[in-house]
């Protein structure tokens, strides 16, 4: 029988993945000790890691499991 879910299990384990990654940049984004953040993980690294969650968000969403006939 086929589900009539949009998201597979894999779907939402890559969510978790992606929220995971968000909640970790913007936690390296807030310990930067520089003046207003402006320092290497404030300006840098911590908003890299934060693309990279919005990007695994996307690739969960969009993703589509294969299709067996």
């Amino acid at each position: 029988m086929e589900s009539k879910l949009p998201f597979t299990k894999k779907n939402y384990q890559l969510m978790v993945v992606g929220l995971v990654t968000l909640v970790v940049g913007f936690i390296i984004m807030s310990i930067d000790k520089a003046d207003y953040g402006f320092g290497f993980l404030g300006l840098t690294l911590g908003p890299l890691i934060v693309v990279v969650g919005f990007g695994i968000e996307i690739y969960a969403i969009m993703h589509r499991a294969d299709q067996k006939k």
